[in-house]
């Protein structure tokens, strides 16, 4: 399955947000390959608008699972400053999930398949 989300980081904060990103704590990346985040990458918008990819076999069941890891409660709590809208929750738990109503290879493999 292929997952998309937004979040809002703040516009003042977006340079240390990016800068925290380029060494991301090994034991953060382990956490998330273990828990079935595949093809996780993170886009960012000069306005702070955060779009965010990953393809998972079941995208709460790897938040779950990613939720009862320490390093990632280390880590969310380190990231929440820089994020708005959040209500209270944590960056991993404030994802606003968007529909996907296009993938390319799934329709040529059906076009192919009609052949």
């Amino acid at each position: 399955m292929r997952y998309c989300f937004l979040l809002q980081v703040r516009p003042d904060r977006l340079d240390e947000y990016k800068e925290r990103h380029r060494q991301v704590w090994p034991e953060m990346l382990a956490a998330l390959r273990d828990t079935g985040w595949r093809n996780y990458s993170l886009h960012v918008r000069e306005d702070g608008l955060l779009v965010g990819y990953v393809e998972c076999d079941d995208l709460a069941a790897a938040q779950r699972a990613m939720a009862a890891t320490d390093v990632n409660t280390r880590w969310q709590a380190e990231m929440a400053q820089y994020f708005t809208g959040l209500d209270g929750r944590a960056p991993d738990e404030g994802f606003l999930v968007l529909e996907e109503v296009f993938h390319l290879e799934d329709q040529l493999s059906r076009t192919e398949n009609q052949r």
